[in-house]
Parts: structure tokens; C-alpha cells; sequence
């Protein structure tokens, strides 16, 4: 048998995965890299939890509650961005606050749990998959502080210590690290996210029901244009970004200082944007407005480059 075909990751996140009939998919990824067994709960609010196909398409993300209630961001970010980790930075404590309602106490905070699908090498490593945690250690003896709280136990009401893990944990997944070597289950789920496709042999928990309901085969005409168009503007706009990246390091090694990189990246972006722009017009297959909105040019901007044509 061959290899089945499924969809992008980001695609099934936007619409698909949504569907509380399709969470399996969600927990058979999550299980195989938490290395526990994951039941998702329920979707909550997060950016793109939304429908519209006109939005940024180098980022798309998920906030999902398992059973243990706990906070799980799913982010897949398609191309390089310089500041991604201080995004995570700040996007993870926000997801903190935005969960804890006004005057309720402090022992109410839900931990949360940050997953980065990452198409770009952020930072140097041999491993694909990177974990980080809070821990305090002694300064001296470095020895591990343990902190236990007490909780009910729900038969008989008595007080139990537990472990206490409340603070955030990341784990950023480089897939252009992953070297197509299978040993375990994360393996199988990192290989369909790589390759979009999933092999016959693989046996890890749901991913075989992942290349049933993620089959490209199966989208009927409608479904194939929107997901084609997906992939248009993804690739779109990650064409900018590398033309202004390309065209900015040049301009900065040219002027030979710091600022001048980020100076020429400046402008190579907006040179990328124009040079993207103008091929669109010369496509003709969408309108002024759509590629302004691609582009992310103005639409005045937009015009003056289809007068030029």
C-alpha cells in the first residue's frame, strides 16, 4: 500500500479540527507527545479561531481544555519570525490572565501547555523536538525544589499531597529537523505533519483515523478550491517575507552596520510586497482589494501599481 495523502496541519486546524466529532485527531498528537493519554474537553477562544480565509496565513493556532484542565496552545507558524520566542513569551502569560475571571483567586489559574509546529529552524540543535519548564534549584546544592500541595481526594474526602505544577511548559517542534527516522509514536504524527501524508505501517493512538478524516481525496469540488486557495496565499506571503529577508540582508551587509539590516529588511519587505503585488495583477485572478489584503499593501498603493500595467 502507499503513503495516503492528508491535508495541512494549519488547514485542518482552521476548520476540521473544530469539530468536537474530529478531537481525536487532537488527542493522538497530544498523547504521543505528552507521553500521557489526552482527552480533549473543549475548544476555547483563541486569534484565529475564526473562518475567514482573509487573515495572516503564516500563523495559525488552537486553544484547547483536556480533562485535567489544563490550557493547551497548538501553533503552527509557516515562516521565519525573528521574535517568536518573545511572542511566546508574552502570548503564554496572556492566555493565563485571559482564563481567570475578575476576583477569583490566584488558586484558580489553569497551567498551560505551549506546542510550536515550526516549518523554519528556530535556533541551533540536533534534536527536532526542544521541552522547557520552570524549576527552582537550590543555588548551592542544586538540589530540585519540590512543591506539593494538599487536595481532596474525591472517595472519602481526605487530604492528599500532590505535586504542583502550575508553570507554563513549551515545546517547539522544528519539522525541517525531523530526519524521517521512526522510532516512536511522536515520530509518526511529526512525519504526517512534515509530509502530509501518513504511512500504512504507522500504529501510534488515532493516526490512522487522522488519514481518514484528513484525506485529501475526500474533499468534494468546493472544499479542493478553498484549501487550493489556502495554499496560494500561504505561499504568497511566505514569498514576501523571503524576498524581504533576502533583499534586506543584502542591503544591510552593503551598508555595514546593524541598523542598516534592519533598514534593508524594511525596505526589502515593501519591495517584496510590490514585486508580489504587481504579479497578481498581472495573474488577473483576484481583485485589487484581495491582493491589497495579501499583500498587505494599501489599496491606494495597490491601484498606482495596476495603473503602471
Amino acid at each position: 500500500m502507499s503513503e495516503k495523502r492528508v491535508i495541512r496541519f494549519d488547514w485542518a486546524i482552521k476548520t476540521i479540527l473544530r469539530d468536537k466529532a474530529n478531537f481525536d485527531i487532537l488527542e493522538g498528537f497530544l498523547t504521543a507527545l505528552l507521553k500521557e493519554d489526552i482527552q480533549v474537553v473543549s475548544l476555547l477562544e483563541s486569534e484565529s479561531n475564526t473562518k475567514e480565509e482573509q487573515q495572516k496565513f503564516n500563523r495559525v493556532d488552537l486553544l484547547v481544555k483536556d480533562s485535567q484542565d489544563r490550557h493547551l496552545i497548538i501553533e503552527i507558524q509557516n515562516q521565519q519570525e525573528v521574535d517568536y520566542l518573545e511572542r511566546l513569551t508574552y502570548g503564554t502569560p496572556k492566555v493565563i490572565v485571559e482564563n481567570l475571571g475578575l476576583g477569583e483567586p490566584y488558586s484558580q489559574i489553569k497551567k498551560v501547555i505551549s506546542i510550536s509546529i515550526l516549518y523554519f529552524n528556530l535556533g541551533l540543535g540536533e534534536d527536532y523536538v526542544y521541552h522547557g519548564s520552570t524549576e527552582f534549584r537550590g543555588i548551592h546544592t542544586n538540589d530540585l525544589l519540590k512543591v506539593r500541595e494538599q487536595v481532596k481526594a474525591p472517595a472519602h474526602l481526605t487530604y492528599l499531597q500532590t505535586k504542583k505544577n502550575i508553570f507554563p511548559e513549551y515545546y517547539l517542534i522544528r519539522l525541517e529537523s525531523f530526519q524521517d527516522i521512526i522510532k516512536a509514536d511522536l515520530d509518526e504524527w511529526i512525519y504526517m505533519l512534515k509530509h502530509e501524508s501518513i504511512r500504512p505501517e504507522f500504529k501510534s493512538k488515532h493516526i490512522h483515523e487522522a488519514g481518514k478524516k484528513l484525506d485529501l481525496l475526500k474533499m468534494d469540488a468546493d472544499e479542493r478550491k478553498r484549501y487550493e486557495r489556502y495554499l496560494m496565499h500561504a505561499a504568497w506571503e511566505r514569498g514576501i517575507v523571503d524576498t524581504a529577508t533576502s533583499e534586506g540582508l543584502a542591503k544591510g551587509l552593503v551598508k555595514g552596520r546593524a541598523e542598516g539590516l534592519a533598514e534593508g529588511r524594511a525596505e526589502g519587505l515593501a519591495e517584496g510586497q510590490e514585486k508580489t503585488a504587481l504579479n497578481l495583477i498581472k495573474a488577473g485572478n483576484l481583485t485589487l482589494q484581495e491582493i491589497a489584503k495579501v499583500t498587505e499593501l494599501p489599496l491606494s498603493r495597490v491601484e498606482e501599481l495596476a495603473k503602471q500595467e
